[in-house]
């Protein structure tokens, strides 16, 4: 692929979505996993047809959207399940994003994914960028933004790739830790010009 393309990843409440505005703010195309996975399985979809035959239909509301929250309770209580909706939706989303990547316009684009590392998206990419913050933070950030406890963000995080592994994948880093918006958008900027650098070499 021709694309430059930058990888951005972090654990849960490490300012992902934060550093992702500012690149957006400088003209960047961002493509969002997440956002992704929720297209996919919009009403009228052939995935969301494949959940509510597997699953049945009370997977899915009244509107005819799914019910995520039920979802994720099943999938979290059952290996089998998960392993048959990874099997069903990686492929449709990694294609999905590859469509989304081919459309951006900006000299280089950012792949946003928060399990990027772990589902092995970062074999689209040029350059993994890892935002970073310690753990304690993490579950401060989640707790006060989210409806959720200490034990469920600790939960989170014990799913997804340890901070050290995670931080050794990383061609580049943001520690976020104690950074006030200003001070983030300054590093936000300093990556920006060295992409848009790299961007023109690997175009040349």
């Amino acid at each position: 692929m021709s694309k430059f393309i930058i990888g951005l990843t972090g654990g849960i409440g490490s300012g992902k979505t934060t550093v992702t505005n500012i690149f957006a703010e400088l003209g960047i195309d961002v493509i969002d996993a997440d956002i992704v996975a929720r297209l996919v399985v919009e009403p009228g979809s052939k995935a969301l047809e494949e959940i509510e035959k597997h699953f049945g239909a009370d997977f899915i509301t009244l509107q005819g959207h799914l019910d995520r929250t039920k979802l994720r309770s099943r999938i979290f209580s059952s290996t089998t399940d998960k392993n048959w909706l990874n099997n069903l939706m990686h492929p449709i989303i990694r294609q999905t994003i590859l469509q989304q990547i081919t459309q951006a316009k900006s000299c280089y684009c950012i792949l946003v994914a928060p399990l990027l590392l772990e589902n092995n998206l970062n074999k689209l990419v040029n350059r993994v960028l890892v935002v970073d913050v310690d753990e304690s933070t993490q579950v401060a950030r989640t707790v006060a933004r989210d409806p959720s406890s200490a034990e469920e963000v600790q939960r989170i995080i014990a799913s997804q790739m340890p901070r050290e592994q995670r931080l050794r994948l990383a061609d580049d880093i943001i520690f976020n830790q104690d950074v006030d918006l200003e001070t983030l958008r300054q590093k936000v900027l300093m990556l920006d010009h060295h992409y848009r650098s790299l961007s023109k070499s690997k175009s040349e």
